[in-house]
C-alpha cells in the first residue's frame, strides 16, 4: 500500500510507526511543516518526508489526515484537484463530518472517518470507523490498517460522538480508576511503584480475560466472588458509594458536553 500521513504530529506519528513496524506500507509519505523532527524516518528506506502535501497525495493511494481541525478544510481545498479513483481519504479529525468533507472534495470519493485513541502509540487503540456511501467499500481496508495498531469497529456516523466519549475520553476514565486502585494499594502498605504495577497489570488482565473469553464481565466477577467473601464485600461497598452510577453519569456528562460543541 502507498500511504500518506498528512500531518505527522503525535497522532500521525503514532499511526506511521504502527504501519511501518507491521510492514503495512510499500511506500509512505509523511508530511509536516517542520520536517526536521521526522527526518529520521527516511532511514526506513521506503519513507519520504516532505512539507508538501500535494507531493504526498500525488504519490500515494491511501491518505490519512491527522491535522488540526482548523486546518483540515483548507488542506482538503488545496489537494482536491489531485484526487482520483485510486485515493481513499481517511480522516482522524474529531468533529469534522463526512458531509463537510463531501462539500469540499465531493461525494464521489472514498471518504472514511476514523476515531482512534491515544493507546494507538502502543498498538492498543480502540478505533471506530465509518464512511460515506462510496467509502463503505473501503471500510475493510481501513480496518486492516488500524487493526495493526489495536482493534477497530465500524459504527454509524451518528454514533461517532458517543464513541469519542467511550474510547477517547475513556482512556482518561480508566486511568483515573487505575490511579484510585494504586492509591488504595498504597494505603494497604505497598510503595507507590509497586502499587501502580499491581493496579495496571491487574487492569490489563481483566480486559484481556474479556477479550480472550468473550464473556460478560459478571461471568468473570462470579469466578472471583465467594459467599460472604472479601471480594463481594468490597464490590457492594463500592456500589453503595455509587461506583457504577458515578461512572455512567460521567460518561453521559462528557457526551452532553461534546454534543454542546456540535450545536454551537
Amino acid at each position: 500500500m502507498k500511504i500518506a500521513i498528512i500531518g505527522t504530529g503525535n497522532l500521525g506519528l503514532s499511526i506511521a510507526k504502527g504501519v511501518l513496524h507491521s510492514n503495512g506500507a510499500t511506500n509512505m509519505y509523511m508530511t509536516k511543516r517542520n520536517v526536521e523532527s521526522i527526518k529520521e524516518f527516511e532511514s526506513y528506506g521506503n519513507v519520504t518526508v516532505t512539507s508538501d502535501n500535494r507531493i504526498a497525495v500525488q504519490n500515494s493511494d491511501i491518505l490519512i489526515f491527522a491535522v488540526q481541525p482548523s486546518h483540515f478544510g483548507q488542506i482538503l481545498e488545496d489537494i482536491k484537484d489531485l484526487l482520483n479513483e485510486k485515493h481513499v481519504v481517511i480522516s482522524t479529525i474529531t468533529g469534522f463530518s463526512i458531509a463537510k468533507m463531501e462539500s469540499i472534495i465531493g461525494a464521489d470519493n472514498y471518504i472514511v472517518r476514523s476515531m482512534p485513541n491515544t493507546a494507538i502509540s502502543v498498538g492498543k487503540s480502540m478505533t471506530c470507523i465509518c464512511g460515506n456511501e462510496k467509502g463503505r467499500k473501503r471500510i475493510d481496508l481501513t480496518k486492516a490498517i488500524f487493526n495493526r495498531m489495536g482493534h477497530s469497529l465500524e459504527i454509524p456516523e451518528e454514533q461517532m460522538q458517543a464513541a469519542t466519549v467511550i474510547c477517547a475520553s475513556g482512556i482518561a476514565f480508566w486511568m483515573r480508576l487505575i490511579r484510585a486502585t494504586t492509591q488504595g494499594a498504597i494505603q494497604l502498605g505497598f510503595d507507590a511503584k509497586e502499587a501502580q504495577e499491581l493496579a495496571m497489570h491487574t487492569c490489563n488482565g481483566a480486559a484481556s480475560l474479556l477479550i480472550e473469553s468473550g464473556n460478560h464481565p459478571e461471568e468473570e466477577i462470579d469466578r472471583v466472588t465467594t459467599p460472604m467473601g472479601c471480594t463481594i464485600k468490597g464490590l457492594n461497598e463500592m456500589e453503595h458509594q455509587g461506583l457504577s452510577s458515578s461512572l455512567i453519569r460521567g460518561i453521559v456528562a462528557s457526551f452532553d458536553k461534546i454534543t454542546e460543541f456540535k450545536t454551537k
